[in-house]
């Protein structure tokens, strides 16, 4: 597998070019690839590069709708319920966490379910996106049944990704984004196209063992729950509400439509300005911080980092160097 270094700037460009051919208008198109760009920017390049061309599958069979924009249905003061028709998942996804944002500004609190929309890509896009405007945000999004519920073989949940993000000042934010799955199918995805093992053990081969080969995973997409029963739980759980907030896909509806679109997703935002100066926040997330990285290394020479630290590590060193792709993966993108 041959890899590259790509700058950013080209690889938005490159994303916009394929979008407006696709049916993206100019303004649409430039905002999507910047996401796309963004994902890749900051290591999550299985959301990013390597989840491209299937988005762009997606366009050509008709399941996203370039240009629907999601609406609002139902308003009762700080809560909403939005409806993403099928639109393109990012963005809708991303006008949700505004208006969340906006309803905190007002209320202290907003939360904006968004029900039958198409997958967001990096859900810790939407965390960044909070914090940037000062807010903590929570947010997550049902999948198609991806995962075995604890105790059973076939795959009857979702690895539903969860997302918390607490905004710092100096834009150094702490966030939190993680799959209910040991690891997620893009990162499973990313280490068997790069020949490397999973660091630790995150699903089940054909003989029914725990195995750390991505490869092996993918034959039974058996994947492991974080924490065992506790992932599976959660998972259980952050379906349940989503669900019942939206009245809109579950899990397992979702599992019928053939392709994973109209999923269901939360968006929550807070605005700690309501109670503390802004000042006040920052001291107290940095004190605890500052705590966690006194830690000693479990190992020589290591680091204990913050959530959201490894993200603003590699964008640096991506913006300086480039953005490491597949060839095989940017030539196809290239090509369209």
């Amino acid at each position: 597998m041959k890899m590259k270094r790509v700058p950013y700037e080209t690889m938005v460009n490159e994303f916009k070019r394929v979008l407006v051919k696709k049916g993206f208008t100019e303004d649409r198109a430039e905002a999507a690839a910047v996401i796309f760009a963004q994902n890749s920017l900051a290591g999550v390049y299985s959301h990013g590069l390597n989840r491209f061309p299937r988005v762009v599958e997606y366009l050509e069979k008709g399941e996203i709708d370039p240009d629907i924009v999601a609406e609002c249905e139902l308003q009762m003061g700080a809560f909403e319920r939005w409806n993403g028709h099928r639109g393109f998942g990012p963005l809708n996804a991303r006008l949700a966490m505004d208006r969340a944002c906006e309803l905190a500004k007002e209320y202290g609190i907003g939360l904006v379910a968004l029900g039958n929309n198409n997958h967001w890509m990096r859900g810790g896009s939407y965390g960044f996106q909070a914090a940037d405007q000062g807010c903590i945000g929570i947010c997550w999004s049902n999948t198609c049944p991806n995962m075995p519920a604890w105790g059973g073989k076939d795959r009857k949940i979702g690895n539903n990704p969860i997302i918390f993000a607490v905004p710092r000042s100096n834009g150094q934010h702490v966030v939190i984004d993680c799959a209910v799955s040991q690891f997620s199918y893009g990162k499973i995805e990313d280490c068997k196209l790069k020949g490397i093992q999973l660091p630790v053990p995150g699903g089940y081969d054909t003989r029914g063992n725990l195995t750390t080969d991505p490869a092996e995973i993918e034959k039974t997409w058996r994947v492991l729950p974080m924490g065992y029963w506790k992932g599976s739980g959660i998972s259980i759980a952050l379906d349940l509400i989503a669900t019942v907030l939206t009245n809109g896909n579950s899990v397992q509806q979702i599992g019928t439509f053939g392709d994973e679109v109209g999923l269901t997703q939360i968006m929550i935002a807070i605005d700690p300005a309501k109670a503390n100066s802004v000042n006040l926040t920052d001291g107290i997330v940095d004190r605890i911080v500052a705590d966690i990285k006194s830690s000693e290394p479990a190992d020589e020479g290591g680091k204990v980092l913050y959530p959201g630290e490894p993200e603003s590590l590699t964008i640096k060193d991506n913006l300086a160097n480039g953005i490491p792709v597949i060839e095989e993966k940017w030539n196809q993108v290239l090509a369209m």
